[in-house]
């Protein structure tokens, strides 16, 4: 309970929260908005949305994602029975359902997911051991790295492209599947990963212009302290790309894909749309998210220029996020993070490159 002046002071920012995300709906051109309340029990890892974010339908290996994924809460608190609990269960679904998870992965892959499962089970004794020590940091290490694993195991899951994309947006590049980059700024690096199975249209814009250089020597041209560091905008009059052989502004629409919709939502958002309370696959859950960025008033006048979400959950009492279904996250600032908060518009973007996945990348026409 607060009391006197801690009370004051935290009545003074909520406020001051509640103040900015009001003028929010006033912001123009370039702005992409202050962030709303975030939910309170929402998932903030990046790596752990990507996964949830993979269209596979293996509730094996969920249930051993989950329970590695939950040491950490449990850890948190010190909730040590809790902790060997997962770690049994992990073991459990490793020892006993091994078969249900391979049934999930393409023949050709099943050699690779054994190895993978091996090294699972592995790192999973590792944590037993660890938790009969009782080493918290050395637990955090060795969950991570199994994760690493299990993320490539859920990767190799993936058959097909789960949707179709509208014809009308055949004249844009678009991204069936995932892509990293690797983008150098003056404070250090930060690895991204675009998420195509759930933004296609949004990270295929985003992975052909780096893919072109067009990022490479861009200035951050905006920032609002806390929430955002927007970038992408060209020199000249110009605020987006344009296409060298069209001539044309490339204007990218609104992409939200819905959990458990069959594709995206495109050109209007989810508040328009009456679904105020629906997830999006992609939400501004993150620290590190990155969107694009439009005018206000414009859903689909968005082109060239991106922003990272740099909204510290703590900060705020649990709500929704009022950015969630108003603008396209495409992906997760996945390495970084640290680099990210030192990031201000004084600083600018040396090079940007697919360091991963640029196959999936296919261009209009091609």
């Amino acid at each position: 309970m607060l009391t006197g002046k801690r009370l004051l002071r935290s009545l003074t920012k909520t406020i001051l929260l509640i103040a900015i995300v009001i003028s929010s709906l006033n912001l123009v051109w370039q702005d992409p908005a202050i962030a709303g309340l975030a939910q309170g029990d929402a998932i903030t890892d990046p790596k752990t949305i990507l996964r949830y974010a993979l269209p596979i339908d293996n509730n094996m290996v969920r249930r051993l994602q989950g329970s590695i994924e939950d040491i950490s809460r449990q850890l948190r608190v010190k909730m040590w029975g809790k902790v060997n609990r997962d770690i049994k269960d992990a073991a459990f679904v490793l020892r006993v359902r091994r078969d249900k998870i391979i049934a999930g992965v393409p023949e050709e892959l099943k050699p690779q997911a054994e190895v993978w499962l091996d090294e699972i089970a592995t790192g999973v004794e590792e944590l037993q051991e660890l938790a009969k020590e009782r080493d918290r940091e050395a637990l955090y290490i060795k969950r991570r790295e199994i994760l690493d694993i299990v993320s490539d195991l859920e990767a190799s899951m993936v058959v097909g492209y789960p949707f179709e994309i509208p014809e009308e947006f055949a004249y844009l590049p678009r991204l069936l599947g995932r892509a990293t980059v690797e983008m150098v700024t003056n404070k250090g690096n930060l690895t991204i990963v675009v998420d195509g199975y759930s933004a296609p249209i949004n990270g295929g814009n985003f992975v052909d212009l780096v893919n072109r250089g067009f990022y490479d020597g861009l200035d951050f041209n905006r920032e609002e302290e806390f929430y955002i560091l927007q970038g992408g905008d060209p020199p000249g009059p110009e605020v987006g790309f344009i296409d060298p052989e069209t001539k044309e502004y490339r204007a990218i629409p609104l992409e939200v894909l819905v959990k458990d919709d069959p594709g995206p939502v495109y050109e209007i958002t989810l508040e328009d749309m009456g679904r105020y309370l629906d997830t999006p696959v992609l939400p501004f859950n993150a620290y590190g998210a990155i969107a694009l960025a439009r005018p206000e008033d414009d859903p689909n006048g968005g082109s060239s220029q991106f922003f990272f979400f740099k909204f510290d959950t703590e900060l705020t009492p649990p709500g929704y996020n009022l950015m969630d279904g108003r603008y396209s996250v495409f992906g997760y600032v996945v390495e970084g993070k640290e680099v990210l908060a030192e990031l201000t518009a004084k600083d600018k973007i040396i090079s940007a490159k697919v360091v991963e996945g640029l196959e999936n990348l296919v261009e209009p026409n091609s």
